[in-house]
């Protein structure tokens, strides 16, 4: 049996603590069947934020008549973009791994892992062992049984990232984010889009103005189907065609299934062959350190049961570091931001009104118009706002927003909640005029 001083299974932000940890001399196995760099790199944010970029440029030149400018889009190069930004990718996954083959305690396997005990692991007939474990094995598309799925050629999240051509219409299964961004993406490219969605709005998890709100203009773009799902699929006359259960029937070029993403446990056999836990859904139960509930046994990402954030698994990361090097630390999930980038963009952080509704805590709003600034009219953006939820006592309970950079300006907010900023802080803070986030200024001002 081979031994490691750590084992890291998973390449995305597990890559940051064995590098931390090769750096520091430990010998270090690193476990990686794909590209590495992760999920968001390879399959995710990256490649899909390069091709929804395009699809803002596109969205733009359209939109550029309000303006008094005549503009059109003649023709688009899908191949070339879908293979631009896949090479890319593709570079900078290499660039990390001839990093790692370069490092002097490193050693990397390229295949499936699997786990026979607590602390022992399979790879390629191999058997590792080490005294520290980080387990950051991501999640993958999950995709639920519905009747005929197995018969149709669907696609999700990573298939949609590198088709060939653009098809001339598609189908989206689901209303959360990957649906909202991808819908997007394809809708510019030229692509007539159906969304179906379950519940009686789409990206439900937001506060409720904003996904009122998202819902009333993806209303306008696509045809979005709501309060149904897919229970019958099949490919008909080259089309994929899904049959709805409040009778509806649609059918397009492609299928999407859009349907949310399953934690990787279930291949690394933790639950037949170690005494960790995990949740009801399949996650791996860590505490405030990322400790599993086996000693020396670390977990982050996606798998975990914390946030299927990029940005929350690089912070795990730093936490998990600092555990490994005997700092004792603990991850502060207060303030975890997200974001969603569609059109139009939309981000928040904390509390959603619905949450502070169910949970009876008292709470002020306060909702300002991107269009009653002065930047806001000169985009001519009549949609956006900025929604602030707060105490009574001034602490900041959540800010959520719809509008152009909406990504960028929730970012005034994050520090303030972070280190126990109040509503006078961001009231007191001097905006620029007329720069967007005069909005988020004007929005706290109103309470």
């Amino acid at each position: 049996m081979e031994e490691y001083d750590l084992i890291v299974i998973g390449a995305g932000s597990g890559l940051d603590v064995a590098s931390a940890m090769d750096s520091k001399g430990e010998k270090v196995a690193l476990i990686e069947p794909g590209p590495l760099g992760g999920t968001c790199l390879n399959r995710g944010c990256i490649p899909s934020k390069m091709l929804i970029h395009r699809a803002q440029i596109t969205s733009e030149i359209r939109e550029s008549e309000k303006f008094g400018i005549k503009a059109s889009v003649d023709d688009i190069d899908f191949q070339g973009i879908i293979e631009e930004v896949n090479e890319n990718v593709s570079s900078d996954a290499e660039a990390i791994e001839a990093g790692v083959e370069n490092a002097e305690n490193y050693e990397l396997y390229r295949a499936e892992a699997s786990f026979v005990d607590d602390k022992v692991i399979e790879v390629e007939g191999e058997e590792l062992t080490a005294d520290k474990i980080l387990i950051a094995a991501g999640s993958r598309p999950f995709v639920p049984p519905v009747e005929g799925v197995e018969e149709v050629d669907y696609l999700t999240s990573k298939e949609a990232l590198n088709l060939e051509e653009s098809p001339d219409s598609m189908v989206i299964v689901g209303g959360g984010y990957i649906a909202a961004e991808l819908a997007f993406f394809y809708s510019e490219m030229g692509t007539e889009i159906t969304i179906v969605e379950r519940g009686d709005k789409l990206l439900k998890r937001e506060d409720k103005e904003i996904s009122e709100k998202f819902t009333e203009l993806a209303k306008e773009r696509y045809k979005v189907i709501l309060e149904a799902s897919a229970e019958e699929l099949e490919q008909r006359d080259g089309e994929k065609v899904a049959h709805l259960d409040n009778g509806e029937t649609v059918s397009a070029e492609q299928l999407l299934m859009a349907t949310g993403r399953k934690p990787n446990t279930d291949k690394l056999k933790l639950e037949e062959n170690t005494s960790i836990n995990l949740t009801e859904r399949g996650f791996i139960e860590t505490d405030e350190g990322l400790n599993t509930s086996v000693e020396g046994v670390y977990a982050l990402g996606d798998i975990a049961d914390n946030f299927m954030f990029k940005h929350s698994a690089n912070y795990e990361a730093k936490v998990v570091y600092k555990n490994m090097a005997g700092m004792d630390a603990e991850a502060d999930f207060s303030a975890m931001p997200h974001a969603v980038f569609t059109n139009p963009q939309i981000a928040g952080v904390g509390k959603t009104e619905q949450e502070l509704e169910e949970n009876k805590i008292e709470y002020r709003k306060s909702v300002y118009d991107y269009e009653n600034t002065g930047m806001g009219q000169a985009l001519k953006e009549v949609e956006g706002f900025v929604k602030v939820l707060a105490s009574d006592n001034g602490e900041i309970l959540g800010c959520h927003i719809i509008g152009p950079e909406a990504s960028t300006l929730i970012h005034e907010v994050l520090p303030m909640m972070r280190m126990g900023g109040s509503v006078q802080d961001i009231k007191d803070t001097i905006h620029i005029h007329p720069a967007l986030n005069e909005v988020v200024g004007r929005a706290f001002d109103n309470l």
